[in-house]
């Protein structure tokens, strides 16, 4: 006699732009939150949002407090297509560590899901920043992915929608709203 196991989904945590571009199939889409790391402006961006001449700046999970986002729930046939595409797309310099970490999910329940963390001992970990640098760097950034202003009113938008305040988000958001002095 044959065993079958039921097949066993994916899920997957956003905290920056998976919640608002996810680039995957998901068949269930739910508040959640990831305990021990909080989201931060702390990773230079040298694809997506900027180049290793002229960096960008995107969001991390760095260690310590919790970040509020969003957990996606991906059929089991899609796990092995999403974790492709999520590798390529969120360690594309390995700036970012894969892990499977428990997130609680607004109804209550917990699931483990792939995230990705900071490395904080890559090269393009930007550390804890001043907000004039934070801007800065926001503001000149441009890459594969488009203008990095873009990127940080998006996720800003994206928060607020989900209730979640993040004053630093909403300065440097705000600030990119008006041209650079």
């Amino acid at each position: 006699m044959e065993t079958r196991t039921a097949p066993v989904d994916l899920w997957v945590f956003g905290y920056g732009s998976l919640m608002w571009r996810p680039g995957f199939p998901v068949i269930e889409r739910r508040p959640a939150r990831l305990r021990g790391y909080h989201r931060a402006l702390c990773v230079l961006s040298h694809v997506h949002r900027g180049t290793p001449e002229r960096p960008g700046l995107v969001l991390g999970l760095d260690r310590g407090g919790s970040c509020r986002g969003v957990a996606f729930r991906v059929a089991e046939p899609e796990a092995a297509a999403t974790l492709a595409y999520l590798r390529e797309r969120e360690q594309v310099t390995a700036v970012y560590v894969e892990r499977v970490l428990g997130v609680n999910l607004d109804n209550g329940r917990r699931v483990s899901a792939v995230t990705y963390l900071v490395d904080r001992t890559h090269p393009q970990y930007a550390g804890r920043l001043p907000e004039p640098e934070l801007l800065r760097l926001v503001r000149q950034g441009l890459g594969r992915s488009g203008a990095n202003p873009d990127y940080v009113r998006n996720t800003h938008q994206h928060l607020v929608a989900m209730g979640v305040a993040d004053p630093l988000l909403a300065r440097i958001a705000a600030a990119c709203a008006v041209p650079s002095p």
